[in-house]
């Protein structure tokens, strides 16, 4: 029996991939690349952007022939495209799909497959042991000898409602897993080779917030940053309204913790930012990364960035150039935004900026940003850097700084889940190339 998993979308839903591999192979399915192949095929959606449902709905749509003529195959549809609250709409326009799963719930087609030995509604104590969702993770096999660097979830849902945003519609209310489990689980994954491991959660930074007495964010990192095995620990994606000095304080502190945020400000505009729905102003964006400069000065930022946000003027768009062009970070992570069904944008603002002017505003920030990271990379020419090698690509080795710049190597070593010293030989906007070094000098970041 072998089972084929397609996955579109964020590190979430990565690592919900991840787990429903973990759950097969429990089962005695083996994995395939070849969906043709295949007795159980899992898609797992994104619908963050149009374009993303769009891509998942030709996916789906292309599986009907393969049911046709393999009635017994399983077909699960995973992820934000079922969403939290029901699927019947689905069920109507896709008969042919067998298990419909809510997004990081395995239970549904494990369910299926068992006839209903388990159930995950009725028996979620039964389910979670069965899976070791939250006290243990056995990688899939196909990833269990090449994966250095793991995703592990700690917050599910999302609670705060940014205006534009989908996301607590489809993934349910803020959950912060226990952190005992979080803690066994990435005890798990050293024990099987991985080296790094990046916690996840829509708002990061407010791991704990819905748990009376509960550890926060930074008192997580330093228990994983003690688990033996784990040399970086990096966490995404951060809030500017919850990032606060201890977390400062224990990235700075913390060895293994990564000088690495993900901070995204979305637009440069008060206004803007208010019609988000985000709850800060640019004032206080700025106010953050100064901070975060000055406690650890060698630390990246990456951001996000949507323009075109509905009444979104000439004005308030260069309110956002400038905001880039002055904090100079690290990524830009920039997006046209696109109406979606059910969120407040969409039931209450018009959207009124044209596609072709989102697109114009789109590369003038982008042209700005790929300027502003070929002169942040330029420091480094020259540098001996610590990169944590993960993979061969065409020929060569792929690995990451600390600050989570891409650094590629030419050599006939296996480098794969090594963390060596090199020398950055070139420099661009999107990564670099370096030499080994022979003997070990001294790193910056």
């Amino acid at each position: 029996m072998k089972y084929h998993i397609w996955t579109e979308g964020c590190q979430m839903n990565v690592a919900d991939s991840q787990r429903v591999g973990s759950a097969l192979e429990h089962l005695g399915y083996s994995h395939t690349e070849q969906i043709e192949s295949a007795d159980v095929i899992v898609m797992n959606t994104c619908v963050v952007r149009q374009s993303a449902e769009d891509k998942a709905y030709g996916r789906l749509s292309s599986l009907k022939p393969l049911k046709q003529k393999n009635p017994g195959l399983v077909i699960n549809l995973m992820g934000c495209l079922v969403g939290v609250r029901g699927h019947e709409k689905l069920k109507a326009t896709f008969p042919y799909v067998d298990v419909f799963s809510p997004p990081s719930d395995p239970g549904p087609l494990v369910s299926h497959l068992t006839q209903g030995e388990i159930r995950s509604n009725e028996d979620a104590e039964t389910t979670r042991r069965f899976l070791a969702m939250d006290e243990e993770l056995i990688l899939p096999v196909a990833e269990r000898d090449k994966l250095v660097s793991a995703h592990v979830p700690i917050v599910y849902g999302c609670s705060h409602a940014c205006t534009y945003c989908i996301i607590p519609y489809k993934r349910g209310v803020e959950r912060s897993r226990p952190v005992g489990d979080i803690v066994n689980e990435v005890r798990s994954l050293a024990a099987q080779g991985v080296m790094e491991v990046t916690l996840l959660g829509q708002i990061v930074d407010r791991y704990g917030k819905d748990i009376p007495d509960g550890p926060n964010l930074a008192e997580l990192l330093k228990l994983v940053s003690e688990v033996d095995g784990i040399q970086r620990v990096r966490f995404l994606t951060s809030h500017p309204n919850y990032f606060g000095d201890e977390l400062i304080e224990a990235i700075a502190n913390l060895p293994k913790v990564m000088p690495h945020i993900e901070l995204p400000i979305q637009a440069g505009d008060d206004t803007v930012l208010q019609n988000m729905r985000r709850g800060y102003s640019q004032q206080d964006y700025r106010d953050i990364v100064a901070k975060i400069r000055e406690r650890i000065p060698d630390c990246s930022i990456a951001t996000d960035i949507i323009v075109g946000f509905p009444g979104e003027t000439e004005e308030q768009f260069l309110q956002t150039y400038k905001v880039l062009e002055d904090l100079k970070l690290d990524v830009a992570h920039l997006a046209r935004y696109s109406m979606r069904e059910g969120t407040v944008a969409t039931r209450r603002m018009q959207d009124d900026v044209g596609d072709e002017e989102k697109m114009r505003r789109f590369r003038l920030l982008e042209d700005l940003q790929e300027n502003i990271v070929a002169d942040i990379n330029a420091r480094y020419l020259g540098q001996t850097v610590q990169v944590l090698f993960e993979e061969k690509v065409k020929g060569r080795w792929r690995g990451r700084t600390p600050t989570n710049k891409l650094v590629f190597v030419e050599s006939n070593e296996n480098l794969q889940g090594r963390l060596v010293a090199v020398q950055i030989t070139w420099t661009g906007p999107w990564s670099m190339q370096a030499n080994l070094l022979t003997q070990v000098t001294p790193i910056v970041l």
